[in-house]
């Protein structure tokens, strides 16, 4: 066959199938008595192998190569076994990142319409109240109690509360020492201690607590934020620690955006800082 049909068949440009005999990657083609390239079926399977290990991450010396191997000895199996799991993997991850990403967009796109609400005609000097409530208040909301504290400074005045009251998560405290934040005094509290006080944001962070208080009275901006439960990790002390650095990056991503709208919508200027 000649290229133009080797091209059709793959699915690429001729210049394509050129590039890859040029740098070796491909065997050089046999020639017609004019000239001509010619291809056979076999070049067709090489080069549909190549072209998928290339959308699979790898580079063309290692695509072609790897091509070759597995179309002369026959073991695409042992050959092609460990880069498709290693592959499905990154994919997984990807799409983890999306959806975590995708989350955030929804909460940003909350947060802006609860700051719309929240908007004030003249500056206001007083704190901006935020309540953070989860389950048993021992873990997300005491990661965002403390960095909204810690990043938000002055202009917030920050509490927690759980719909259940436990203990606050040693690995949380841990997480928060490793942030410079010494949150060993922290206690565990009971939302029922804040009923009755006025909240400029009332924010969920499980989707039980959710469920449990979808308003809090004296509050008309509830938010939330579904944040996966570091409590929940398995495995060993390092694995535990991981899954709660992995929540407190989360927090301080939907924190970053959070503190410059209800900034905004209070009608004062930012001097607050988030740290990378």
């Amino acid at each position: 066959m000649r290229i133009a049909e080797l091209a059709r068949r793959v699915g690429i440009a001729p210049t394509a199938i050129r590039w890859y005999e040029q740098h070796g990657v491909l065997p050089a083609a046999d020639r017609r008595e004019n000239g001509y390239r010619e291809y056979a079926d076999s070049d067709v399977a090489r080069l549909r192998l190549v072209v998928a290990l290339r959308r699979l991450g790898l580079d063309p010396a290692a695509a072609g190569r790897l091509a070759g191997l597995c179309l002369e000895r026959g073991a695409i199996d042992l050959d092609l076994a460990p880069l498709l799991a290693e592959q499905r993997t990154a994919i997984a991850r990807q799409r983890d990142d999306l959806d975590r990403l995708e989350g955030e967009l929804l909460d940003l796109e909350l947060t802006i319409a609860a700051a719309g609400r929240a908007r004030r005609s003249d500056p206001v000097t007083d704190p901006i109240r935020v309540l953070f409530v989860c389950t048993h208040n021992s873990a997300r909301s005491q990661l965002a109690e403390a960095l909204l504290g810690r990043y938000g400074g002055a202009d917030f005045e920050v509490h927690s509360a759980g719909t259940e009251a436990t203990r606050v998560n040693p690995y949380a405290i841990r997480v928060l020492a490793e942030s410079g934040i010494d949150w060993s005094g922290g206690r565990s509290k009971v939302i029922n201690e804040f009923l009755g006080q006025q909240f400029d944001y009332v924010i969920t962070v499980c989707n039980r607590a959710r469920d449990t208080c979808p308003v809090f009275p004296g509050s008309t901006n509830t938010l939330h934020w579904g944040l996966d439960d570091p409590s929940d990790a398995e495995g060993d002390d390092e694995a535990k620690l991981a899954a709660f650095r992995r929540t407190e990056t989360e927090v301080a991503a939907r924190l970053r955006p959070f503190i410059e709208i209800a900034l905004r919508a209070a009608g004062r200027p930012r001097h607050a800082t988030i740290e990378a």
